[in-house]
């Protein structure tokens, strides 16, 4: 399926009559933290991981795990 300049301008333009210019911008933004964030988890090892996640518990739960 190749898409081409035509077709990618219909798919914009529909976005920006669906979003606004104004939320385009933020949908993008988290889109790239979404996607930086599950390449670093899956670069982490998992030891790691499992103490940072220990270490941003509040106290009382670090006590029942």
């Amino acid at each position: 399926m190749n898409l081409g300049m035509w077709e990618i301008l219909l798919i914009g333009l529909v976005v920006v009559l669906l979003f606004g210019t104004k939320k385009i911008p933020e949908l993008f933004s988290g889109l790239g933290t979404g996607i930086r964030n599950f390449k670093k988890a899956i670069n982490e090892d998992p030891e790691e991981a499992k103490r940072k996640e220990l270490a941003a518990l509040p106290t009382k739960e670090k006590e029942s795990v």
